[in-house]
């Protein structure tokens, strides 16, 4: 299933966001928590939407840095009555004060609410150049916390041996959620280059033959820059989301879709 990130049109307000999704035919969003946008975490307000538009909330990102337990059972809360079916979590923060919520409660969490409580990778970034800015961020490390994980291309080192086939190979079985962009050196954030004919940095299109043949079935989030999108243009939106979705339909797609 193709999602939408709410993060890839975050300058519109979230009753456009949701006829974006439905007029491109979507089949759900990823409701991407921010703590500035206080309709994100309007439980009613979202499910009212979902039922009028007829777009499901599948997935649901959670802030990167700041969780407390109280934070995570109001967003697994959230998760429940949306009928969402996965939660992604960022690895802890060096700024957090509690990292036990990865090692202890999240697993707790995952077997109390039966919903995926997945971990994602994400870039290496260092403070004063020697000092984790992310715990316990491996792919070892975010796949031994719940066994599910979320594979966000943007989040592996392009400098280190880790490429998206060796991630996706890696992490394997715990992939419930693939956060989809392309990059190109240092412009991150991308629609797929490669459609157009153009050099891509990820070879996106055999990522997504790869995912075909090894039978992924769980979903794959479009999250990128709003200016990829042509954020200032309805129309360019609707006809860019339509364009990912026709080269997703193209290179992937599963049982589910």
């Amino acid at each position: 299933m193709l999602l939408l990130s709410t993060s890839s049109l975050a300058w519109y307000g979230l009753h456009r966001i949701f006829q974006f999704a439905k007029n491109a035919k979507y089949s759900g969003l990823d409701l991407f928590l921010d703590k500035k946008n206080f309709d994100l975490w309007n439980k009613e307000y979202i499910k009212s939407l979902s039922e009028e538009f007829g777009v499901p909330v599948l997935s649901i990102t959670a802030p990167a840095r700041g969780l407390t337990e109280r934070k995570v059972n109001m967003i697994v809360s959230m998760a429940k009555e949306l009928w969402t079916q996965v939660v992604t979590f960022s690895p802890p923060h060096i700024s957090d004060k509690n990292s036990d919520r990865f090692s202890k409660y999240l697993p707790k969490v995952k077997r109390d609410s039966h919903i995926s409580i997945a971990v994602q990778n994400v870039e290496p970034k260092f403070l004063f150049f020697i000092i984790p800015e992310y715990k316990n961020a491996t792919f070892a490390d975010i796949r031994r916390i719940t066994w599910d994980t979320t594979l966000n291309l943007l989040g592996i080192d392009p400098s280190s041996s880790m490429d998206i086939m060796k991630a996706q190979k890696f992490l394997w079985g715990s992939i419930k959620n693939i956060f989809f962009s392309d990059r190109y050196w240092s412009k991150i954030g991308m629609l797929p280059w490669g459609a157009w004919g153009w050099v891509s940095y990820l070879p996106l299109e055999s990522f997504l033959m790869k995912l075909k043949s090894s039978w992924y079935s769980s979903f794959i989030t479009l999250r990128v820059d709003p200016r990829q999108l042509w954020v200032w243009n309805d129309d360019k939106v609707v006809e860019n989301l339509l364009f990912v979705k026709k080269y997703y339909s193209k290179h992937f797609i599963n049982f589910k879709d």
